[in-house]
């Protein structure tokens, strides 16, 4: 860990992480070396992040003991339905392309936390970005490799205009290479002079309106400047003697408290956290959990989410009883319970105040499609809806899709904890791992984040991915109990990438740690000398 009487910034690229630190040594707020990192991430890692997605944040506000959300997730253009999409000839949601794309929210919520928790000027926490966009920076070693993936390559291929702007000649920079975004480095610099209102009503949503019109999109102007990121309160649940947050749907936050929640129900196994045991248990408790999210979580501005019951500790101790601790489920089923693509980052500053942070365009650059002129890709956070008239999550005009991205933050006693782990479904199931290797097994933030990681795309099956270091004997224990195990390298990327912070508000003393799956840092704020 990374451990320091002053602020500390971790994301998953060390450029973005010593912009934050150097805003912290100004003075800034854990809020304003948020804003930074999360600019600069949008310049080193395009095909994660960006102006054209959404946010979601949980801010620890050390003086006062508050803690306060935001859900900077946009809706789907008002005049965008199953019907329009039917008359075209679509019969689920697409995955790219213009009517894959939402409202992205990320700026909204960047100005909004900046006024209510920022100490620096607006324009000063968004120049380390428009200098990196500007004058460019070389290319890391994961970002490269993402670059340069097939699926990335084929959608860029796709759309003329964002394989001018991401390649050249038809390739991803190599490591190593220097890469400019001229086009970002004008949206970032408007934004500094104007503003969100540039990115909603001025000349950066003229660019997005036009883009839409020109693919047959249904984005209006009314879209965007109708658009306000709102205030949430985060949901929880005590876990051992820890209360552990995350904010409430639209985002699947609900099954990492779910999921614990099942979890409880059994003791700790005395053979460790990668037990074959454990992994049984935390495989079968995320499957329970997925199968109750996927059947309830939309946005609850119009559906009804029994979210009262979903997280009671009766529900989760009833569901609990469906894991047989000898054998896999295959077929999980959601349960009854009563009514009632991503870069993720931490910052804590010398008061102690915590910004944990999630910021995402959803798949490799998301639709696929750039904004005219601006540089970055507009999100395919559509892709989210069902076209299912009888769920929840059904597309409708002016309503936000089931999200997966999602902050955490837990605490007991004087320990707060920000904290997250990036990568699509993989989120809740990366929490409770993360969580419980704290709570139960006694990890340092690094080790927790460091520690073997497991992965499943769906809650019904036997299929799972392991990391490899993972030992044989504990991988040939689960296959006897049934699961069906797919080995990966041992710091996989289907295991998502995390960050976390926390403050001691006893000794004053703050600590940090990056995944070593991601190309990032904990950086510190330091003292003048």
């Amino acid at each position: 860990m990374v451990v320091s009487r002053h602020g500390i910034c971790a994301t998953s690229q060390a450029l973005a992480s010593e912009a934050g630190a150097r805003i912290l040594r100004e003075g800034g707020s854990a809020a304003d070396a948020a804003i930074a990192a999360n600019a600069v991430l949008g310049v080193v890692e395009p095909m994660m992040n960006g102006i054209g997605g959404d946010l979601f944040a949980i801010y620890w506000e050390a003086k006062t003991g508050r803690l306060t959300g935001i859900n900077g997730s946009g809706p789907a253009p008002r005049e965008l339905s199953p019907a329009a999409l039917g008359r075209l000839g679509m019969v689920t949601m697409p995955e790219a392309g213009i009517h894959a794309v939402t409202v992205p929210g990320a700026v909204d919520g960047w100005a909004k936390m900046h006024e209510r928790f920022g100490r620096l000027p607006w324009r000063r926490v968004l120049e380390p970005a428009i200098a990196y966009a500007q004058e460019g920076f070389p290319v890391s070693e994961v970002v490269a490799a993402l670059w340069a993936s097939p699926a990335v390559l084929m959608k860029l291929d796709l759309n003329p205009a964002a394989g001018r702007v991401f390649l050249k000649d038809g390739l991803a920079p190599r490591e190593g290479e220097l890469f400019r975004n001229p086009g970002l480095a004008r949206a970032y610099r408007l934004l500094a002079e104007e503003g969100p209102a540039a990115f909603y009503a001025g000349e950066i949503a003229a660019a997005i309106l036009r883009t839409s019109q020109a693919l047959g999109g249904a984005m209006s102007a009314e879209d965007l400047a109708g658009y306000a990121a709102e205030w949430v309160e985060p949901i929880s649940v005590d876990y051992r003697g820890w209360k552990v947050y995350e904010l409430p749907p639209n985002g699947q936050g609900l099954a990492v408290l779910q999921m614990l929640n099942i979890m409880e129900s059994f003791a700790a196994e005395p053979d460790g956290a990668g037990s074959a045991a454990e992994l049984h248990k935390r495989i079968e408790a995320m499957k329970l959990a997925y199968a109750d999210a996927w059947r309830y979580n939309a946005d609850p501005r119009n559906s009804r989410i029994p979210l009262r019951g979903l997280l009671s500790k009766d529900y989760g101790h009833l569901r609990a009883r469906a894991i047989d601790p000898t054998r896999a489920n295959p077929g999980v089923r959601p349960g009854l319970p009563a009514s009632s693509d991503t870069v993720y980052l931490a910052v804590v500053d010398r008061e102690g105040n915590i910004a944990s942070w999630i910021q995402s365009i959803y798949a490799g650059f998301g639709s696929g499609i750039v904004a005219d002129g601006m540089g970055f890709t507009l999100q395919n956070r559509g892709a989210g809806f069902t076209l299912d008239p009888e769920h929840p999550n059904v597309l409708a005009g002016g309503k936000r899709p089931y999200h997966t991205i999602i902050p955490g933050f837990m605490e007991r006693g004087g320990a707060h904890v920000g904290f997250g782990i990036m990568g699509g479904v993989n989120q809740p199931m990366a929490h409770a791992q993360f969580v419980s290797n704290v709570v139960d097994y006694g990890m340092n933030l690094q080790k927790a984040l460091e520690a073997p990681r497991f992965f499943r795309g769906s809650p019904t099956g036997c299929d799972v991915s392991i990391e490899a270091r993972v030992p044989g004997k504990v991988l040939e224990a689960l296959g006897k109990m049934g699961h069906e195990i797919s080995v990966r390298p041992e710091y996989s990327q289907e295991m998502g990438r995390g960050q976390a912070v926390l403050h001691d508000a006893e000794t004053g003393t703050n600590f940090g740690a990056s995944d070593p799956r991601s190309d990032g840092a904990a950086a510190l704020e330091g003292i003048p000398f």
